[in-house]
């Protein structure tokens, strides 16, 4: 039988692009519904715009997620915002393309702690510049020089081991997530090489290597799973001493584990 490392202690949740299954993804209120369920993170992919804005939308193109179409890196600030980010996933109200800051001071208005988990995507056209502007972001917020990573309000993330070098280098008190969907990338040194203080495999990942915890944790590194929707992963999650889950049903991974 499988004996949870940490007994007791359940993995924190973290709002994957906000309450996404009941709400249109990356939209304000997907993430407010995220925090009313009570989640205790909400997790962001951020790109940027021509005229170099942080916004976030997962894709590479606004096709799938808006009423528009192109290329986010190709568009300015103001081309986004003609566009509705919510009807597509018939929601009955409309979305602006929702701005980094616009999520930051959210997560900062909030009377308890919330994490945000910030994913920089790669490749893109301008490469280490997005870690440059997130960085720059996160000190105009006071955000980038934590006591200790264990305090910090916000956690970047990236499938790009380089990105995850930038970030640790330019802030070395930020935590960082190295995500990947194979077990040997991540348990095979990669983290290390970066500096990482976390790994983040995928959920199909985990269940096929689950000792990948108890390797992370015995170098001093946390996990970060995605996406964990199903009540079997969740329960997996729990008992293997996963530190942060990452799902699209907040409020329900919240009860789930409420029970136990």
């Amino acid at each position: 039988m499988m004996t949870p490392r940490w007994e007791g202690r359940d993995p924190h949740v973290v709002a994957h692009r906000g309450a996404s299954a009941a709400l249109a993804e990356h939209t304000l209120a997907a993430y407010e519904l995220a925090i009313a369920e009570g989640a205790d993170g909400l997790e962001c992919d951020v790109r940027l715009t021509r005229d170099e804005h942080l916004v976030c939308v997962h894709d590479r193109s606004i096709d799938r997620t808006s009423s528009g179409s192109g290329i986010v890196s190709e568009m300015s600030l103001a081309e986004l915002a003609e566009h509705d980010f919510a009807s597509w996933h018939g929601d009955p109200a409309p979305a602006s393309v929702l701005e980094l800051d616009t999520l930051l001071e959210l997560v900062l208005d909030q009377e308890r702690p919330i994490k945000l988990f910030i994913e920089t995507k790669h490749p893109v056209r301008f490469g280490a510049q997005v870690e440059s502007q997130v960085l720059a972001t996160l000190s105009r917020y006071g955000l980038g020089t934590p006591a200790s990573a264990s305090h910090s309000r916000v956690v970047v993330i990236s499938f790009s081991a380089s990105a995850v070098w930038r970030v640790r280098r330019a802030a070395p008190m930020l935590p960082t997530v190295l995500l990947g969907d194979a077990a040997r990338y991540l348990g095979g040194g990669a983290a290390t090489t970066v500096g990482a203080t976390a790994i983040g495999p995928s959920i199909e990942a985990l269940r096929a290597n689950p000792g990948m915890v108890d390797r992370a944790a015995a170098s001093g590194r946390s996990t970060y799973c995605w996406t964990v929707d199903e009540p079997a992963d969740v329960a997996l999650c729990r008992d293997l001493g996963v530190g942060w889950v990452a799902t699209n049903y907040p409020g329900r991974t919240k009860q789930l584990l409420a029970r136990g």
